[in-house]
């Protein structure tokens, strides 16, 4: 199932919403969807089935109909970078997997979890092929115990890759970074608005951005206590 630009902005609706946006375009969300999974169910036995924890999570909006659940997010990059929020962290292991359309694996690899926070970011490396402008792949990452398979923890979805619109280029190039969120949520482009979110956060010169992009798709309390 592809997605059009109009269909992937319809996810940001609420984002825009809770920023003070209005979408420049909308449309309804499409009657089917490709499959998702943004939040895990939880611990299958690793000794932690501790249930206040919050499941492994990604950081990325969210599409229900009646019948499923879509996990997309639109980006301009050619190397974009995902994000996600972890329960756990060491003697926990991890991998990421992108693969394109047909199901072939693009990139593969172990991935080092932080020490000192539950966000994790993950970009593309340049090594890897650029993603394709108008294409959709489809990303998991994968949390193990120890190395031990099956995975503890699994979440997936579809990034799509678009051009930005020559009006949001020129308006981006005149934009303070608190503009440019703001800006890119408009448009569509999520990985780009948490990404510029999340760089304000670490420089200690965030206005709340972060928390206000991850409230507005339904990440309430993940925004109350996690940061990168």
């Amino acid at each position: 199932m592809r997605f059009n630009q109009a269909e992937l902005t319809i996810a940001l609706f609420i984002t825009l919403s809770a920023i003070g946006i209005k979408p420049s375009v909308a449309a309804d969300p499409p009657s089917t969807g490709v499959p998702g999974r943004r939040a895990d169910a939880g611990s299958r036995g690793c000794g932690d089935n501790d249930p206040v924890i919050k499941p492994l999570t990604a950081l990325v909006p969210i599409q229900k109909t009646a019948t499923s659940t879509t996990v997309i997010g639109k980006t301009a990059a050619s190397h974009p970078t995902f994000w996600f929020y972890l329960p756990h962290r060491a003697p926990f292991t991890a991998k990421f997997v992108l693969q394109d359309e047909a199901g072939e694996a693009l990139y593969e690899s172990d991935v080092a979890l932080p020490t000192d926070t539950n966000i994790l970011s993950i970009t593309l490396p340049k090594t890897v092929a650029p993603l394709a402008t108008g294409k959709q792949y489809q990303w998991f990452f994968k949390l193990y115990c120890q190395s031990i398979s099956p995975p503890e923890s699994f979440v997936n979805g579809w990034i799509q890759r678009e051009a930005l619109p020559s009006d949001l280029t020129q308006h981006l190039k005149t934009a303070n970074p608190q503009q440019q969120i703001q800006l890119y949520a408009k448009g569509g482009f999520w990985h780009e608005s948490l990404a510029t979110a999340a760089e304000l956060q670490q420089q200690n010169l965030g206005d709340g951005a972060w928390g206000d992009l991850l409230r507005s798709i339904g990440l309430e309390t993940i925004a109350k206590e996690a940061t990168p």
